[in-house]
């Protein structure tokens, strides 16, 4: 924990990483600071309004996201996370529909892929790749390289109109399973 303060947490993730976000409240001096990855990125201090607001920008592609205080009782408060105008619940959800994410180790590294299936952008440790692809018998193939290790993401039919398409990625020839972050 960075301060004696230090009243809420969240991860985020995006596509070009996840994102701590930490903030601390001082409920009797009104102050606020908001700190993504360990670093400051918000600090007001002496604030009399002690509900409200915090509003500030995450990732490489500067996402907006919005610290909701609320009061719930007496002297107790609330807080949730709003990222890109959505409850962070809903904004999770949504990623969940639009991306694929791999959490795998090579040669001592570990490596975070994100495929965006609207984009085919395909994002690794927080860099966008250089992706080359092709067509074959049973869907695409997205090619690129981490470290000295050859990489394919799979797209396939499932065969079922509500599961559409299935990503999987090869390291090597070898299927990586899917994370959650």
């Amino acid at each position: 924990m960075l301060g004696g303060d230090v009243v809420a947490v969240w991860e985020v993730a995006l596509s070009d990483g996840v994102y701590r976000i930490e903030f601390a409240h001082g409920t009797t001096t009104g102050k606020r600071i908001v700190y993504v990855n360990g670093k400051e990125v918000v600090k007001k201090d002496w604030m009399f309004k002690l509900v409200g607001k915090e509003t500030f920008m995450i990732g490489g592609s500067n996402i907006k996201a919005t610290i909701n205080i609320e009061a719930v009782s007496g002297f107790s408060y609330e807080y949730s996370l709003d990222i890109d105008g959505k409850s962070l619940q809903k904004f999770v959800d949504d990623r969940a529909k639009t991306t694929k994410t791999w959490v795998f180790q090579a040669d001592g590294t570990d490596y975070r892929v994100v495929l965006e299936k609207d984009t085919v952008d395909v994002w690794c440790n927080g860099q966008k790749m250089e992706t080359r692809g092709e067509f074959v018998d049973d869907g695409t193939e997205t090619h690129f390289t981490v470290g000295d290790h050859e990489c394919c993401i799979k797209a396939v039919s499932s065969g079922k109109k509500k599961s559409g398409i299935v990503h999987s990625l090869l390291l090597d020839g070898e299927k990586i399973p899917v994370s959650t972050l």
